[in-house]
């Protein structure tokens, strides 16, 4: 059972790793603070996007890290 978990942990955490990597950088720098306004224009298709399902996808599987980190360490 601890093996199957392990796997399925490590797993998870190259999936992270790669979601993680996939995602485009967020700081835009001073630029980023100057054309602020013509972002929330474009902010209402944001759900659709890439990054932003990329986004969810590291929440979630970040979520069954942590899970399977917890079960693991209960198990040991």
């Amino acid at each position: 059972m601890t093996l199957a978990i392990t796997i399925l942990q490590l797993l998870c955490g190259l999936a992270i790793t790669l979601i993680v990597l996939f995602q485009s950088g967020k700081s835009a720098g001073l630029s980023g603070s100057i054309g602020g306004v013509a972002d929330s224009f474009m902010a209402k298709n944001q759900a659709k996007t890439m990054d932003a399902k990329l986004a969810r996808a590291t929440k979630w599987v970040g979520a069954v890290f942590i899970v399977l980190t917890l079960v693991l360490n209960i198990l040991q």
